[in-house]
C-alpha cells in the first residue's frame, strides 16, 4: 500500500517537473503564408469541391478568427506590414517593387523586423518560400536575420519545370536547381528545418507561392478533382491540395518531434483571391486582390498553440497581419524594445479570454487611390469596380467613399453613407488622421503618361 502510494506521488511529481519545465521553455514560432488564396477556399470556411483537412486541422486545436484581414491587398506590401508588425505605409512599402527597383523600405525603418528580434533572442530562423522583399543581395533574407533561407526573391514563380518567372531558387544566395513541383520542395525543406533545429527554439516563416498563378497542377495531387467541373478550378485545387498535403507534413514532423504542443502556429493569406486570375473563390465577399472590398483584405487566420490557447474557438472581433509580431514577441517572454510604436496587438489575452475588448478600435488601409477603414461593424471605403471614376495613380481619399454594416451586409451591396452622414464623418476624419501618419510611396504612384 505505502509502496503503491509512493509510487503514486513520485509519478505527480514527475509530471509537475516535466509540466513546470514545459511551461518555462520558449514556444517555437511557425507562420504559414499563402499566396492569394481565396476567402473561401478552406474547409473551415465552408468550402465543399476543395478539400483542406490539415490547414483545418490549426483552426479545430486553435482559434479560427472570423474578421482577419491583411493590411494590403496586394503580395509585397502586406509581408512587409506583417514582418514589421507596423502599417508598411508608415515606411512607404505601399505597393509591389517593380524589379529593377530592387529595394525595400522595410530594413532601412528604425523598427526592427520580426526574425531579427527573434533571431537577437536565441532562436535558430529559418524562412522557405516567396520573399518578395527586395532581391539584390543585400535584401536576401539571410542578410535580414534569417539563418538559412531556400525559396525565390520574386513575386512568382513555375511549379513545375524548374524555370524561373522573375528571380532564381535559391539556397541562402546560391542559385539551386529543382526538379520536384515547388510547393511539395517547400514542405520538404520545411520538414528539413524543424529536423535540424528541433532541439533549440527556432522560427520558420513558410511562405507558400501557392495558390498564386501561374496556374500549373501538382502531379501528385489530383485526387478527387474530377467532379470540379472548371479545369481551371480543378488546376487551382491540384494547387490547393499540394499546400494542404505540405503542412500536414509539417504538423506530423513536430509531432513526431513531441514539440506540437508548445509550437505558436499561424496560417493565413497575404490577401484575398484574385478569383479571375487563378479561379480561387472570395464566397460572399464583394471584390478580388488589389481591392480594399473585402475580397481583397479580407483573410483566413487560424492561430494554434496546443498547450496555451483554447481549442476550437471561433473569434469574431477584428484582428490584423499587424498582430502577428507583437503577439509572437509576448509569447516568447522576452524584453524588446520599439523604436516606434507598433500597430499590431498582441492577441494572447484575447484569445484566452482575459480582455473581452475589441483589440482595434479602427483598423485602416491605403492602397493608391483606394482606401478603406473599419471601425467595430461599420467599414467606409473606396474601392475600384466598373463604376469608379478615379485613376489607380490618383492619391486617395476618402471624398466619395461608401458606407457599409458588414454584420448585417458582408457582401458590401448596400451603400448606406446617405442615411448615416455623421458615421460617414466619424469615420473620415479617423482616416484623415491617420493618412497624415503616413509616408509617400517609395515607388509606383507615378501618373500614367500621355499618349
Amino acid at each position: 500500500m505505502i509502496h503503491n502510494f509512493s509510487r503514486y506521488l513520485l509519478t505527480i511529481i514527475i509530471i509537475a517537473l516535466g509540466n513546470y519545465s514545459y511551461a518555462v521553455s520558449k514556444p517555437n514560432i511557425i507562420i504559414i503564408l499563402a499566396d492569394d488564396l481565396g476567402y473561401a477556399d478552406l474547409g473551415v470556411h465552408g468550402c465543399k469541391d476543395i478539400h483542406t483537412p490539415h490547414i483545418d486541422s490549426i483552426a479545430k486545436n486553435g482559434i479560427r478568427c472570423t474578421n482577419a484581414y491583411a493590411s494590403s491587398p496586394i503580395c509585397s506590401p502586406s509581408r512587409a506590414g506583417l514582418l514589421a508588425g507596423r502599417y508598411q505605409q508608415r515606411f512607404g512599402h505601399e505597393f509591389n517593387p517593380l524589379v529593377a527597383e530592387n529595394n525595400s523600405p522595410l530594413f532601412s525603418a528604425q523598427d526592427g523586423t520580426l526574425p531579427r528580434m527573434l533571431k537577437n533572442a536565441g532562436y535558430k530562423t529559418g524562412m522557405v518560400g516567396k520573399w518578395h522583399l527586395g532581391t539584390n543581395e543585400k535584401f536576401n533574407p539571410i542578410n535580414q536575420g534569417f539563418d538559412e533561407y531556400f525559396g525565390f526573391l520574386g513575386n512568382a514563380n513555375s511549379y513545375t519545370d524548374g524555370k524561373t518567372i522573375n528571380s532564381n531558387l535559391v539556397r541562402g544566395t546560391k542559385h539551386v536547381d529543382e526538379k520536384e513541383y515547388l510547393t511539395d520542395a517547400f514542405g520538404r525543406e520545411a520538414v528539413a528545418f524543424v529536423d535540424k533545429q528541433k532541439k533549440d527554439p527556432f522560427f520558420l516563416y513558410l511562405a507558400f507561392n501557392a495558390v498564386h498563378a501561374p496556374l500549373q497542377a501538382s502531379p501528385k495531387h489530383d485526387i478527387d478533382i474530377d467532379r470540379i467541373p472548371n479545369p481551371n478550378r480543378r488546376t487551382y485545387a491540384s494547387m490547393l491540395f499540394a499546400m494542404d498535403d505540405a503542412i500536414g507534413k509539417l504538423l506530423a514532423k513536430l509531432e513526431k518531434e513531441n514539440l506540437l504542443e508548445n509550437t505558436l502556429i499561424f496560417f493565413t493569406s497575404d490577401n484575398g483571391g484574385s478569383e479571375t486570375v487563378n479561379f480561387s473563390d472570395n464566397g460572399h465577399l464583394k471584390g478580388t486582390a488589389s481591392t480594399t472590398w473585402e475580397g481583397g483584405i479580407r483573410v483566413p487566420f487560424l492561430v494554434q498553440w496546443k498547450s496555451v490557447l483554447p481549442k476550437g474557438k471561433i473569434y469574431d472581433h477584428p484582428v490584423i497581419h499587424l498582430d502577428i509580431l507583437p503577439t509572437v514577441l509576448a509569447a516568447t517572454e522576452d524584453k524588446f524594445s520599439h523604436k516606434n510604436k507598433l500597430d499590431g496587438i498582441n492577441l494572447l489575452p484575447y484569445f484566452n479570454g482575459e480582455n473581452k475588448e475589441p483589440p482595434h478600435e479602427a483598423l485602416y488601409w491605403r492602397f493608391g487611390a483606394q482606401m478603406a477603414i473599419r471601425m467595430g461593424d461599420w467599414k467606409l471605403t473606396k474601392a475600384l469596380d466598373e463604376d469608379s471614376k478615379f485613376n489607380r495613380a490618383d492619391k486617395a481619399s476618402a471624398d466619395g467613399s461608401r458606407l457599409y454594416n458588414l454584420k448585417k451586409d458582408i457582401g458590401e451591396t448596400n451603400n448606406m453613407s446617405d442615411s448615416n452622414p455623421e458615421k460617414v464623418k466619424a469615420l473620415t476624419e479617423a482616416w484623415n488622421q491617420w493618412n497624415k501618419e503616413l509616408l509617400k510611396p517609395t515607388w509606383g504612384q507615378e501618373k500614367p503618361k500621355d499618349k
